[in-house]
């Protein structure tokens, strides 16, 4: 389902990417940092092999960032989008504990989960029948409770 060579050597590019820090203007760092990948047809490659390279890829945008003229805060950031289906990763001029999420996630160091729930994923972007339901009342269609997301962090600048 998600071919080796195209996973490894995208996520190893996106260190050699455009970059854009500006803490004054954070769509526009959304839309230049931000980099997806969906799943492919191939040999999946292993959890490890994943980890090794965003792990690379986040020593490749620290040497990058420290040889801007940007001093401040920056994090790189890679979360497993369930509902499209994709392994997403982004650089941001802010802290872990900032990102520009509109959902409720939580920054960790496990990307080893995030990774395998990736990998894991039989039929990316959709949601099984089983799962859904109605909703009971007014309330609950009007506030659905936060659904809390992993998203690996790792401190590029500042």
């Amino acid at each position: 389902m998600h071919a080796r060579g195209v996973l490894l050597t995208w996520i190893a590019e996106v260190a050699d990417e455009p970059l854009v820090l500006n803490p004054g203007h954070p769509p526009e760092e959304w839309e230049t940092n931000t980099w997806w990948i969906g799943p492919d047809d191939g040999p999946a490659p292993s959890v490890a092999e994943v980890v090794a390279a965003f792990r690379g890829t986040a020593d490749g945008i620290r040497r990058r960032i420290a040889e801007m003229p940007y001093d401040g805060p920056a994090t790189f950031y890679v979360w497993h989008d369930e509902q499209a289906g994709q392994l997403r990763c982004s650089t941001g001029s802010v802290g872990p504990d900032r990102l520009p999420f509109g959902g409720a996630y939580y920054p960790t160091e496990k990307l080893e989960r995030i990774v395998e729930a990736y990998l894991a994923d039989e039929d990316p972007g959709v949601v099984p029948w089983a799962e859904l339901r109605e909703a009971d009342d007014e309330a609950e269609r009007s506030e659905p409770e936060p659904r809390w997301f992993p998203v690996w962090v790792a401190r590029v600048g500042g």
